[in-house]
């Protein structure tokens, strides 16, 4: 019994240690592998979304990991995840890094580690044409978003006495606001505007009503400083050279399906 336990207590540290061991050398260990392992959401419009006949994902956080790949020497891995899979798909080892319009939070903090700000947008709603002027208007309705996100977090401050209906994504949740069965979408004006594109004319809009700033990072794996400073370091050089703002351009940019003024530049602050 006694060599049992010693064994299982050996066995332990000894996963403990690779643990951590892992955690820490992820640049390292991509350098290594010669592939950048990636998760994102693909049915996420303008950020990444599966191409219904070649399953091919492309989007804005698709081209910003492709181009680090390219400065790690990397092939890119792209592993489609679910809104709540992207803390998780890095703390289990399943990716290397999360592009998916993860806002920047304290709490998320806690788990995660965060690049320099990469994207910012803010938080509106999607509703048919004419319905909605002020924020009044939205009380008492029925109001569509995605679970674990800070726009369901946001949405529940800002309208107490909404119901709010829960969705897996917020494609399906548009579904629904077609259907009638809900009364808006709310989210980030990013992902709002990319559905928007695609749906009929003059039926549906943005009202210019803003319950909160979003910020978004890249996520990756707690007390990896060395992956952290390389990812950091690159996005910087990308907005120096006119590379980020080259992909912003490409899908949000004024001769895009999405056009989104950017409002913001990549920096260390």
């Amino acid at each position: 019994m006694k060599k049992t336990v010693l064994l299982f207590t050996a066995l332990f540290f000894l996963f403990v240690i690779c643990g951590v061991s892992f955690a820490a050398d992820t640049l390292q260990n991509v350098k290594k592998r010669g592939v950048l392992r990636a998760g994102v959401k693909d049915l996420t419009p303008g950020f990444a979304l599966a191409d219904v006949k070649t399953g091919e994902i492309s989007g804005y956080d698709v081209d910003i990991v492709k181009a680090l790949a390219r400065k790690l020497d990397a092939r890119l891995e792209i592993v489609p995840i679910k809104e709540d899979e992207r803390i998780s798909s890095l703390t289990e080892g399943k990716v290397d890094i999360v592009a998916a319009t993860m806002t920047k939070t304290k709490e998320r903090e806690r788990f995660i580690d965060f690049s320099h700000t990469y994207f910012v947008t803010e938080q509106k709603f999607l509703v048919s044409k004419g319905t909605v002027q002020r924020l009044t208007d939205l009380e008492n309705k029925k109001v569509g978003t995605v679970a674990q996100t800070t726009s369901e977090i946001n949405v529940r401050k800002a309208l107490p006495a909404a119901h709010i209906i829960i969705f897996d994504d917020y494609v399906p949740a548009f579904l629904a606001l077609q259907k009638g069965d809900i009364f808006a979408v709310t989210t980030d004006e990013a992902m709002l505007a990319a559905i928007l594109s695609k749906a009929d004319k003059g039926v549906f809009e943005i009202p210019p009503l803003a319950i909160s700033k979003e910020p978004y990072g890249l996520g990756i794996r707690k007390d990896q400083k060395p992956f952290l400073r390389f990812i950091n370091k690159s996005l910087l050089e990308m907005e120096k050279s006119g590379e980020a703002k080259k992909i912003y351009d490409k899908w949000f940019g004024p001769e895009s399906q999405i056009p989104l003024k950017r409002a913001f530049k990549i920096s260390s602050n």
